[in-house]
């Protein structure tokens, strides 16, 4: 309903949008009264009246009308969840149902002629099931009957049909679907269904409902229902595709043990090779690849599109703008791409928190737009892809940018910066913005604050073991570009040494690995370079960080580092191959280093810290 009502408010004269919220509302109706949901179908008959209004030209779309719509539409989400859990009716669907009622019974109408072929559903109801064979009708004839004395007749009868619109198109019913979740027939009813199933196979799909007695298509004899326990050979659509609903703790479950087992198969690698026993290594062997495989498989499941949570956004957006009154397209790209559940379900507040910084303090009025010669509608762009092994979400908005100058000013009022300081690189910004209470806004909104939101979001995405970027330019606009592992359970990681101490660097930020040679390392700017091939890199020496003193290694290593358009070479003792880990996520304490982002059990057993690459760049 949301993104049809959205698409409405575009096109407002588009029949289309109309056509599938008049189903959609007609469906809410149904399923809702069939459960005894009296509250939800009360609102979604208002709703239905008012839309067949705009569907027969008798109502003009109005942005009064669209407001009650998109009322309607959030009232009856909340009190379906009401209803489901049982928690009494929703007081707000019947304020609404009245208000859609009085907004009938005073808007003008226009007159329009009745749409041909439309008939009285009352009249048709009372008809025999027959769905006539007239000329051109197309698809089969499909002639359904239900078990007698069966309850709830109408709702079988409305499964049925839904079971046939998963085969192809259903082009009538007879009687009209209205009339029988009314259940204004006996126990026959027809339709017309369009697909490129065997008769056979449509007769099996909607047996396989339950209390239909039998289905008689085009003719052919009736299926009877198989008798409970029987098996059939033929494979109808149902028995094809088999889903399974499971709950997340149980995959959660599932992906912990995995981890463990992987840790497991890296210790039995290492202890096999002592013994000298090729029939032990070839079982160690094929259980170690049956663990792979069975990593693959459960990483697969716990897969899922971002679209299940991009969803919603158009929503949001649209309501801020309104708010605001502000004018702006909204383009989601890349929907279609898969995340880890639970990864999934940690990003929806991080980019809830960008949409609206970019809505309020990124795109301006359109009179602002009007007087910088930009168009007056602002394009604001979320996008989703999958880079090597870690996901790019880039929030990007066309507006007027972040103020460096004003950013800078703030922060050396508050002693943040040196007074000498000139101006911001985009590192310098984001550490600075992302300051907990940091904000240059005159004023507070409901919606965000520039600042207090980046400060969100930086912390989420750093403790997800993910980095942050901001690219801004003053008149252009800005893009917030959040980089995040595909999943929070397990990932590659290369092992690097220092001292007694084994530190995992995510293999998502490793480019390359080289030995340290002391006649390639330059002062620029006051910082230690490392000058690799036609690249001068920013040398971090991980000793020092850690405020280990000097290293008694005779030849230290380097670990290229990369995060989107940033590199640094990372100098370590001793550098001890790669292997999956499993992350574990932690709080870190409370004035320790900022530089990681969880821990993980090796294969040996020992614990090692997991190096938050972004944060040492």
């Amino acid at each position: 309903m949301n993104h049809l009502l959205l698409a409405l408010e575009r096109a407002p004269r588009g029949s289309e949008p109309v056509a599938g919220l008049f189903r959609a509302v007609h469906t809410v109706k149904g399923m809702s009264a069939t459960m005894g949901y009296a509250t939800v179908a009360a609102l979604a008959h208002e709703m239905e009246s008012l839309l067949d209004g705009v569907r027969q030209a008798k109502r003009t779309v109005t942005p009064e009308l669209m407001a009650l719509l998109f009322k309607g539409a959030d009232a009856l989400e909340r009190a379906i969840t009401r209803a489901v859990e049982g928690a009494g009716e929703h007081p707000e669907a019947g304020e609404i149902a009245t208000a859609m009622r009085d907004f009938a019974a005073t808007a003008e109408a226009r007159p329009a002629a009745r749409p041909r072929g439309r008939r009285n559903t009352d009249a048709a109801a009372r008809r025999p099931a027959a769905a006539p064979r007239r000329k051109g009708t197309r698809g089969m004839l499909v002639q359904v009957r239900l078990r007698e004395g069966i309850s709830l007749k109408g709702a079988r009868a409305f499964l049925v049909v839904k079971r046939a619109e998963t085969l192809g198109e259903v082009v009538a019913v007879e009687p009209p679907l209205e009339a029988l979740q009314r259940e204004e027939f006996d126990r026959d009813f027809a339709l017309r269904l369009v697909t490129k199933s065997a008769p056979s196979r449509v007769g099996e799909a909607l047996t396989g409902v339950g209390d239909v007695e039998s289905v008689a298509v085009e003719g052919a004899a009736a299926t009877p229902v198989a008798p409970a326990g029987a098996t059939t050979t033929a494979e109808s659509p149902a028995s094809a595709t088999r889903h399974v609903r499971i709950e997340l703790r149980r995959l959660d479950a599932l992906m912990n043990l995995v981890g463990e087992l992987v840790i497991a198969r890296g210790r039995l690698r290492q202890l096999v090779g002592a013994f000298g026993d090729e029939a032990l290594e070839e079982a160690v062997l094929h259980a170690a690849r049956l663990i792979g495989e069975m990593q693959d498989e459960v990483m697969r499941c716990r897969m899922v599109p971002v679209a299940q949570v991009f969803d919603r956004f158009p929503r949001l957006v649209r309501d801020a703008a309104q708010e605001l009154r502000k004018e702006i397209t909204f383009v989601v790209e890349g929907q279609e791409s898969e995340l880890d559940r639970s990864m999934l379900d940690e990003i929806g507040e991080p980019v809830v928190h960008l949409l609206r910084n970019a809505v309020d303090h990124g795109i301006e009025s359109p009179a602002e737009r009007a007087a910088a010669g930009k168009p007056t509608t602002g394009c604001l762009t979320l996008s989703v892809s999958r880079d090597r092994s870690a996901v790019t979400i880039r929030v990007s908005d066309d507006g007027r940018g972040i103020d460096r100058a004003k950013v800078l000013a703030k922060a050396q009022t508050l002693g943040l910066v040196e007074r000498s300081v000139k101006s911001l690189a985009d590192d310098e910004l984001v550490r600075l913005i992302a300051r907990p209470g940091f904000t240059t806004a005159e004023r507070v909104t409901s919606l965000s604050g520039r600042g207090v939101g980046i400060d969100v979001v930086f912390n989420r995405v750093r403790a997800l073991g993910g980095s942050l970027e901001i690219r801004s330019v003053a008149g252009k606009g800005t893009t917030v570009t959040a980089r995040l592992p595909l999943t929070l359970a397990m990932v590659r990681a290369m092992l690097a040494r220092v001292g007694d101490e084994t530190y995992a660097v995510p293999m998502t930020h490793v480019t390359e690995t080289v030995e340290l040679d002391a006649g390639r390392v330059h002062m620029v700017r006051g910082r230690e370079a490392l000058r690799l091939r036609d690249d001068v890199l920013p040398l971090v020496r991980l000793r020092e960080r850690l405020a280990l003193g000097a290293s008694a290694a005779p030849r230290q290593q380097v670990v290229v580092m990369e995060v989107g358009e940033r590199r640094a070479a990372l100098v370590v003792d001793k550098i001890d191959g790669h292997q999956n880990i499993v992350v574990k996520q932690f709080d870190p304490v409370r004035g320790g280093m900022p530089i990681f982002s969880g821990a993980t059990v090796l294969f040996d057993g020992a614990p090692a810290l997991i190096l938050d690459v972004a944060s040492l760049l």
